[in-house]
């Protein structure tokens, strides 16, 4: 069975005897502990992995409110300034319509005043033609000083009333 002639014996015993340096070497714990590391180094590759993606997510859900929050303000600002025009669109016309109102109502003033400055006038030169009138009226028909001074009272008078 075992004949030291046959080449597997010596293939045996080379094979046990090489097996016996490396265990008595610490090869097998030099691989394990090689393993082990580089199992170590990977563990460690994950982990930083694991870091660095839930950091990413972070960030982008980050982004994600800021831009939520930039469109937010943008609409906000856009409203606002919506609101102000026409606001302001608003109080123009309040202006318009009131600068108007004002123009207008100054005009209706200035006519009414020419109304009763044209009253006036024309009152004015009726009594001046009716007293002048009168005046001829009557020194056609007095005669003499005490037609004058009688004309000149009634005058006068009529002056008077009229004013």
């Amino acid at each position: 069975m075992f004949d030291p002639a046959h080449a597997e014996f010596w293939v045996l015993i080379a094979f046990l005897l090489f097996m016996g340096i490396i265990i008595w070497k610490g090869v097998p714990a030099l691989i394990g502990k090689a393993l082990d590391n580089r199992a170590q180094a990977i563990r460690s590759d994950l982990d930083e992995a694991r870091r660095l993606r839930e950091e990413a997510q972070q960030l982008l859900a980050d982004y994600q409110r800021k831009t939520r929050e930039a469109e937010d303000e943008a609409k906000s600002i856009v409203e606002a300034a919506k609101r102000e025009a026409e606001s302001l669109a608003a109080e123009t016309r309040r202006a318009l319509a009131e600068q108007v109102e004002r123009r207008t109502k100054s005009a209706e003033e200035k006519i009414a005043r020419a109304e009763a400055q044209a009253l006036a006038d024309v009152r004015a030169a009726a009594v001046d033609l009716a007293v002048k009138a009168s005046e001829t009226v009557l020194r056609a028909k007095v005669v003499g000083s005490e037609a004058a001074s009688l004309a000149d009272a009634a005058i006068r008078d009529l002056k008077g009333k009229l004013n």
